[in-house]
């Protein structure tokens, strides 16, 4: 009968520490981590939300903008930070899942050295065809491809990233070849579409949605399942021609590995109440981004290695694997 008793103290002693815990945070200042510059797209929602945290949190909720190394540094200072949850970082996709193929060497572990806690945004894009090219479909771009096989072109951000995949995808599924042109900025792959320079590009429809709506360029459809409600007019790929078809790119807040999960579980909830207010909502709209609501924290992992899969295999098919 003791040791019943005494089981069930420790068992309530524990439930009351995790609920503590929970109660508690943060005990101090919140930074979150921003691994590009200032001003895009990432670091405008972190800063937003941060603003709300700090509202709920009644401490100074920081945004750092931690660049260089692709990435590769602030995860560094993520995985090394102290797992109390006063240390994030909202990451892009790819640190999570095309850099573990794209690195002959990578200096973290994306399944280890992080606590994933909320999937919040993700971001599609709009494939846009120079206004010359003879193309109004995904049909007849198919056919002029195969007409005329290695004369049409794509420019992107740069190898590996979402918009060059996202052309090697098309390919791909569609049979037909496409030359890819990297560029080192999103203007100037774009900018080469509307002077013929290349034949088309995955584009940032709230960037490309003046040119679209100007004639500069012409869209053929969204790389993401539904519509966009910046772009309502243009289809998803998958409906225009290419059953199946999807390439997006995704944000996540992370917090270091072994934060204790009383802690994960209240910024899972805080995170989700800011990202569901209807100024952010609306904001996000405006930028072109699609606002979710995030799987629970315990399917998160789950979520991430479903696209490392589906992103590796992209990458070894590209033949980049370990180019980096």
């Amino acid at each position: 009968m003791r040791r019943g008793l005494f089981a069930g103290f420790l068992a309530l002693a524990a439930a009351l520490s995790t609920s503590a815990l929970a109660l508690e945070y943060p005990a101090g200042n919140v930074r979150i981590i921003v691994p590009l510059g200032a001003g895009g797209a990432m670091d405008t929602i972190a800063r937003t939300v941060a603003g709300k945290l700090q509202d709920r949190f009644g401490k100074p909720v920081i945004v750092e903008n931690i660049t260089g190394g692709g990435t590769l540094i602030a995860a560094q200072t993520l995985a090394k930070a102290q797992p109390d949850g006063q240390t994030l970082l909202v990451a892009p996709s790819g640190m999570l899942t095309t850099n573990l193929t794209l690195f002959k060497q990578l200096p973290y572990n994306p399944g280890t050295d992080f606590t994933p806690v909320s999937h919040y945004v993700e971001i599609a894009f709009v494939l846009v065809v120079n206004a010359d090219l003879p193309v109004g479909s995904i049909a007849d771009l198919v056919k002029l491809a195969k007409q005329k096989p290695g004369s049409l072109t794509y420019s992107s951000t740069g190898i590996g990233q979402v918009p060059h995949l996202a052309g090697e995808m098309l390919a791909r599924q569609t049979g037909i070849e496409l030359t890819h042109v990297p560029y080192r900025g999103a203007p100037q792959a774009l900018l080469d579409v509307v002077s013929g320079q290349v034949s088309m590009t995955f584009a940032d429809p709230s960037v490309a949605r003046e040119l679209i709506a100007d004639g500069k360029v012409r869209a053929l459809g969204v790389s993401s399942r539904t519509r966009l409600g910046i772009l309502p007019d243009v289809p998803p790929l998958t409906e225009a021609g290419v059953p199946g078809y999807e390439a997006v790119s995704w944000h996540m807040l992370l917090a270091p590995a072994a934060t204790p999960k009383p802690i994960v579980a209240k910024l899972h909830d805080e995170f989700a109440l800011a990202m569901a207010a209807p100024e952010m909502q609306s904001q996000l709209i405006r930028m072109g981004l699609t606002p979710i609501v995030s799987e629970p924290v315990d399917e998160l992992p789950a979520f991430m290695n479903r696209e490392l899969a589906k992103w590796s295999e992209v990458v070894r098919q590209v033949g980049i694997a370990g180019t980096q």
